[in-house]
């Protein structure tokens, strides 16, 4: 990835964006598989139609991907060092 599209990865998303996105990530790596949507909606302490539509973005902004008709298959794509810290 060159500087210029590491750079504009950087502005793609907003707080609330970066803060599901580093929730992702982290508890991927420490679970050794991707959230259940209903891990998200527990932790963010959010209705399930809110989870939905925030993965549902988050997916359009090519920010993650997921597998159709495969539950847990959340693959953060932006780079650990551009998520935020302090979620």
């Amino acid at each position: 990835m060159s500087i210029l599209e590491s750079h504009k990865l950087e502005k793609k998303f907003t707080q609330r964006q970066g803060e599901y996105l580093a929730f992702i990530f982290y508890y991927t790596r420490l679970n050794k598989r991707s959230p259940a949507e209903v891990d998200i909606q527990n932790y963010f302490g959010v209705s399930s139609a809110s989870t939905h539509q925030m993965l549902r973005v988050l997916v359009e902004k090519q920010l993650i991907k997921k597998e159709k008709g495969k539950a847990r298959s959340m693959t953060v794509l932006v780079p650990q060092d551009q998520l935020p810290i302090d979620w």
